[in-house]
C-alpha cells in the first residue's frame, strides 16, 4: 500500500527526476510562465516554492542552497534580483496552476503554471480594457458628426477654389487688352 508517500516519481529515476524539475524550474524563473503536463506542474509546485521562500533572505548561504537545487547561476540571479523583491510580502502560494484541456496527441492533461505576481492581465489590465470599451462608442458617434460638418465646410471652399483660376484667367487678358 501507498500510505503517506506523496512524492509524484513521474515514471523517472531519482536522478532524471532532479534533473526534470532543475529544468522546469529554471524555465519558470526565466520565462515567469511555462505550458506542461498537470503532474509535473505540481511536482513543480512543491519543488520550486520552497527555493523562492529560501530567496526572500539575500545570503550567500541561501544562494548557494539555491544553486545545489538549479545548477543554473542565471536562474539564481534572476530569483534573487526580480523575482524575490516581488513577493516578499507573500506568505507562500507563489505559483498558479490554470488547467488548459487535453493534449492531442496523447490526450495528456494540460496546464499553465505561472508565479502569481507576474501576471499582468490578473493584477489589472482587464478593468483598464473594459473602461476604454465603453468610452469608445460615443466617441465614434462625435467623430463622424465632426467628419461630416467639415465636408460640408470643405465643399464651399472647394466650389471657390475650383472658380479663382477661371476668374484670374479672365483678368489677365483684360489686363493685356
Amino acid at each position: 500500500m501507498r500510505h503517506q508517500r506523496v512524492i509524484n516519481h513521474l515514471s523517472r529515476t531519482s536522478s532524471h527526476r532532479k534533473a526534470l524539475l532543475a529544468n522546469l524550474a529554471t524555465s519558470l524563473i526565466m520565462h515567469k510562465r511555462i505550458s506542461t503536463t498537470t503532474a509535473k506542474a505540481r511536482a513543480l509546485r512543491t519543488y520550486i516554492e520552497p527555493l523562492i521562500t529560501k530567496s526572500k533572505e539575500d545570503s550567500t548561504h541561501s544562494r548557494r542552497m539555491v544553486f545545489s537545487y538549479l545548477q543554473d547561476k542565471n536562474a539564481v540571479s534572476e530569483l534573487f534580483r526580480e523575482i524575490s523583491p516581488k513577493v516578499a510580502d507573500r506568505p507562500g502560494g507563489y505559483t498558479r496552476i490554470l488547467k488548459t484541456g487535453n493534449r492531442l496527441g496523447d490526450n495528456a492533461d494540460m496546464c499553465i503554471i505561472e508565479l502569481v505576481d507576474f501576471n499582468e492581465t490578473m493584477l489589472g489590465g482587464e478593468a483598464a480594457k473594459a473602461k476604454t470599451s465603453r468610452r469608445r462608442r460615443p466617441a465614434a458617434k462625435k467623430k463622424a458628426a465632426s467628419e461630416s460638418s467639415k465636408t460640408a465646410e470643405k465643399a464651399p471652399e472647394a466650389k471657390a477654389a475650383a472658380s479663382a483660376p477661371e476668374a484670374g484667367a479672365a483678368e489677365e487678358p483684360a489686363k493685356s487688352e
